[in-house]
């Protein structure tokens, strides 16, 4: 549907990364198809579609805020591009969703910077545009003609002289850029061998395609198939494109590992950092600023990478993906595709610890951290993980049920046969998954999770982060809260009292199985009081106690 045209503000930032996500999502199979450089694994579209997910749920987190304020307040432009920033940075995923990611911080720069003329015109939009294009390409450490460097470049040199309005800009910025990116094929062999132009440069030309649409009101729709514009070079073993995709990686010989991790620290340590990990591997971006960092490289030396993260600050959010390893995405030239198992469980999982118990248990997780809950595309990326033909999925947190739904029914689109069990909580989760048996007809063992998951109550001891009005009065920042159920049932000043608290309210009303699931912060000796109190007070009840790691919450609590 055609959008009003709009000018530059908070309203359009927002408009545009929904636009742009549509953009993607349309795209992406399309863009993972053509994904040949750095690395073929095929991921770029699902990539850039996750980081913008990001952006785009951080800007509605800040309009959220304002709504909840009551009044006729709206964002301001600076709060919309900064939470645009920083969504996507925390967010970024593979080579290009983390270029993509500095992009739209050096927009952010511009559209953001105080001073005594506000940049809400077409001239701040190509200020920002030309920032966007130099700081994405300071951040790659050997920039290479023919990416979406190039891309973003002839986008920005498009718009310079362009007297118009900010629609006229954006115009001209997609016109340059669809240009440049048809021209990538003669820039990079690898391309030209494979017969697509750069993925992540078609994933750029998709964003700027929404940009024109969010202040025209007109989509400039990028042709279907666009990625495929010239014919494999003859003398090339490529079967098609997919062919050529597939075979992992592009580059013979190239690093067998991509690392990519948050990292806190300060500019000095990380110009160390660059030179430390551009001499362990290649294709090693660097974005981010202000103490908050996104690095990705390649690597053969996993572990040296990460290493060098800790020297220089704080990682964390790491992950590391083996290019060898075949995956959804890739089935390497000699190694037949990896035959689908017939049923799996794919859970959300509030720590490092339990998503070890989990795995244990045969789940295939991914990791939800406080104040970070995974977006649709990476349950969606989960459930390809596991590669199965069924699938149970337990989204274990209440506020994630729409986000699970909508993954469940893409990938539903793909073939694979999904059940939701709407799992409030990791420890009904872990119910849930107690009673698993893929043997199983596959009806009677979503039943069987569902009830296991149903007939357990569920409880949180946190902290509270400021004054609140709750179900049990008015708490102040710093109060123990006890949830029981998702509702706030216990307000005090010590952790092992509320908790206490929590667990006789929850046995009152009977229970077999008491489930103790402990952050690294909880005291040390509440786990001893708790298994006490229930074998001295309730008789014929377990407890069974479980490490959570840095879950968010100070004690999870089940009562089956």
């Amino acid at each position: 549907m055609a959008q009003v045209p709009q000018p530059l503000d908070a309203l359009a930032v927002r408009t545009w990364c929904g636009l742009a996500l549509q953009e993607l999502g349309r795209a992406r199979e399309e863009i993972d198809a053509i994904n040949v450089y750095p690395v073929a694994d095929g991921d770029t579209g699902t990539n850039l579609y996750l980081t913008v997910e990001s952006a785009a749920a951080a800007v509605e987190a800040v309009f959220a805020g304002y709504e909840e304020a009551g009044g006729d307040q709206r964002p301001k432009l600076a709060d919309a591009v900064r939470a645009m920033a920083h969504g996507a940075l925390i967010g970024a995923r593979g080579n290009s969703g983390t270029i993509l990611a500095q992009l739209l911080r050096g927009m952010a720069q511009v559209l953001a910077a105080d001073g005594e003329t506000a940049h809400t015109d077409a001239q701040g939009l190509r200020l920002a545009l030309r920032r966007a294009a130099d700081s994405a390409r300071d951040a790659v450490a050997h920039p290479v003609e023919g990416t979406v460097l190039t891309v973003a470049s002839a986008a920005a040199d498009a718009v310079t002289g362009v007297e118009d309005d900010c629609g006229g800009v954006a115009r001209a910025a997609y016109e340059g850029a669809r240009a440049a990116l048809a021209a990538t094929p003669g820039q990079l062999a690898v391309l030209e061998r494979a017969g697509v132009v750069d993925a992540g440069g078609r994933g750029l030309v998709a964003v700027l395609a929404a940009l024109v649409e969010t202040f025209t009101g007109e989509a400039p729709r990028v042709p279907e198939g666009a990625g495929r514009v010239v014919a494999p070079r003859p003398d090339d073993d490529v079967r098609g494109v997919t062919r050529a995709c597939a075979d992992p990686p592009a580059e013979e010989g190239g690093p067998a590992y991509e690392v990519i991790y948050l990292l806190e620290a300060g500019d000095a340590a990380v110009a160390r950092l660059r030179q430390r990990l551009d001499s362990l591997g290649n294709s090693l971006v660097v974005v981010g600023g202000d103490g908050l960092w996104n690095v990705h490289v390649h690597v053969d030396d996993a572990g040296a990478a990460v290493e060098a993260g800790i020297e220089a600050g704080r990682p964390h959010r790491i992950r590391i993906t083996h290019f060898a390893a075949g995956d959804v995405h890739t089935t390497g030239s000699g190694r037949p595709p990896r035959e689908p198992v017939q049923r799996a469980v794919v859970a959300v999982v509030p720590g490092e610890g339990l998503a070890a118990l989990y795995q244990e248990a045969g789940a295939t997780t991914v990791l939800a951290r406080a104040g970070e809950p995974p977006a649709s595309g990476e349950l969606v990326e989960g459930v390809r993980r596991a590669h199965a033909r069924e699938v149970v999925l337990l989204p274990n947190d209440s506020d994630l049920r729409h986000t699970a739904a909508a993954a469940a029914e893409q990938v539903r689109t793909e073939g694979v046969r999904v059940a939701l069990i709407p799992t409030r909580s990791a420890v009904q989760g872990i119910a849930a998954l107690a009673v698993h048996e893929p043997e199983r007809r596959f009806d009677e063992d979503v039943v069987a999770m569902t009830s296991a998951a149903g007939a357990t109550r569920y409880a949180e001891v946190t902290m509270a982060e400021r004054q609140s009005w709750t179900t049990a009065g008015i708490c102040q920042a710093g109060d123990v809260l006890g949830l029981i159920d998702g509702d706030v049932a216990v307000i005090g000043s010590d952790v092992t009292a509320a908790a206490e608290t929590v667990l006789d309210r929850m046995l009152a009303a009977g229970g077999e199985l008491v489930t103790l699931v402990l952050g690294d912060d909880a005291p040390e000796s509440i786990a001893a009081r708790l298994e006490s109190r229930v074998r001295e007070s309730y008789l014929a009840v377990d407890t069974v106690v479980y490490q959570g790691g840095r879950q968010g919450s100070l004690l999870l609590i089940g009562v089956e």
